[in-house]
């Protein structure tokens, strides 16, 4: 597989970190740099590539607007920084993006929205179409609802599984560094660059500190998570220094970073992972639905002639054909019970079905290994 860089990658995220983008004495937004990002987004964008941005700031915009000390917040604090900071950093997106012609929109999650299946397949389904629709979205953590028990903790890690989330073939973080080093290269000169990284290793996960800067939540330790997350799906990972104006630009010019190389393409990757799970129930096709599949089509309910089991949306199952062999597996976009009611159904058909507006596929053919 060639290696994926910024100048061939199809679909991007980028990770922006508080400190890029807010200024520690004042609390105030880093108007330029930002405007230089959006300059790089909308490069992207003009060459085909699709575009999301995962960014801190809003505790760190918000605490400034209501005044809150420096140091540790109590969780309260974080949630009320947060709620009037988010605000403020999509309106600063939108601002630098609009009159670029881009459309922005804002995204906010938990860890609870990949680690339920339901969630996931709502949280892919939407960020899918936005970027259908050239939208950039905005992703961050969930700051003013999450707790210990459901948070991400930083947004490298976030960024890593919005990358799965959306199949990204690359993940950019912008960094206060400009790659991995085999120890703090501020404090150790003799630390090494590592410009590739193929493997993981234990040895190289000891290498990696904890500590971040004053805003961020993130240390290299972190980054090393991330990047065992992007790549094990598919995705290629960059750090690199980001501050400079442009950074996205400057990366291709030539600015110094690491890749931690993914080890297969993003769809080969998620095929392998839902095909690998449990099935928790069984859908039955006719011939002419088999042909559609195996064309690449997606199932609709119109080709399903029985389901068998209990199972809930997001939930894996296997697809069989009309003998009963097995043709591959998938995570169906329905319940149980509503399949049930939709067996033979055109797509026409499923509200009045059902009583509300549902998924035109009961299995999407990007949710699906044959």
């Amino acid at each position: 597989m060639a290696t994926v860089t910024l100048a061939t990658a199809q679909r991007v995220v980028v990770k922006i970190g508080s400190a890029l983008l807010v200024d520690a004495a004042t609390g105030a937004l880093k108007a330029d740099w930002l405007k230089g990002l959006a300059a790089d987004v909308a490069q992207l964008k003009a060459r085909g590539a699709d575009v999301v941005l995962v960014s801190s700031g809003s505790i760190a915009l918000g605490r400034g607007v209501l005044g809150l000390p420096a140091g540790g917040l109590a969780l309260e604090q974080s949630q009320a920084a947060a709620a009037v900071g988010q605000i403020r950093l999509a309106r600063a997106y939108e601002e630098v993006l609009s009159p670029l012609g881009i459309k922005t929109a804002q995204v906010l999650v938990t860890l609870e929205d990949s680690a339920d299946r339901r969630r996931y397949l709502n949280s892919r389904a939407t960020l899918e179409t936005l970027l259908s629709y050239g939208v950039v979205p905005i992703v961050n953590e969930n700051d003013t609802v999450a707790t210990d028990e459901i948070r991400y903790g930083d947004n490298d890690r976030l960024a890593a599984q919005v990358a799965v989330t959306v199949g990204a073939d690359l993940t950019v973080l912008l960094s206060d560094v400009d790659g991995f080093y085999s120890g703090n290269p501020k404090t150790d000169p003799a630390a090494e660059h590592y410009p590739v990284v193929a493997e993981i290793t234990p040895a190289l996960m000891s290498m990696a500190g904890d500590a971040g800067t004053g805003l961020s939540k993130g240390g290299m330790k972190t980054k090393l998570l991330a990047a065992q997350t992007a790549t094990a799906a598919g995705c290629g990972l960059i750090i690199t220094e980001g501050s400079r104006p442009n950074p996205l630009s400057a990366l291709e010019a030539g600015a110094r970073f690491t890749l931690f190389t993914a080890r297969q393409d993003p769809s080969a990757a998620r095929k392998h992972w839902i095909g690998s799970m449990k099935p928790q129930g069984t859908v039955m096709l006719d011939e002419g639905a088999v042909r559609a599949l195996k064309g690449g089509k997606s199932l609709l309910p119109a080709g399903v002639t029985k389901v068998a089991g209990d199972f809930g949306r997001g939930e894996p199952v296997e697809i069989v054909g009309p003998d009963g062999a097995h043709i591959g597996a998938g995570l169906v976009r329905y319940t149980a019970e509503e399949a049930r009611r939709l067996i033979g159904k055109r797509s026409d058909q499923i509200e009045e079905t059902l009583g509300y507006p549902g998924r035109a596929a009961l299995v999407h053919r990007d949710d699906m290994a044959l």
